[in-house]
């Protein structure tokens, strides 16, 4: 899947640290998504690996909706276990 098939609040674009990495950011930027936190980068032995979150700014703050049975605030069966 591409990774601009579609408007989600919140992507991770991870990949080799390289110039098709740096595009695939750039053109969630141009359609309004906002980097979110740093980058984070790791060796994998033969190339650096770079992750980047954004975020598209009218999804900040929003409610997510319970998952079936999971009140997300507090957990599976509301009792706080998160």
């Amino acid at each position: 899947m591409s990774d601009f098939a579609e408007p989600l609040g919140y992507r991770l674009i991870t990949g080799p640290d390289d110039a098709e990495f740096c595009k695939r950011v750039s053109l969630l930027l141009d359609q309004g998504y906002q980097l979110h936190g740093s980058p984070a980068l790791t060796f994998d032995g033969e190339r650096v690996i770079a992750a980047q979150a954004l975020v598209l700014p009218h999804s900040i703050g929003s409610a997510r909706p319970s998952a079936e049975g999971v009140d997300v605030a507090r957990g599976p069966g509301g009792e706080g276990a998160w």
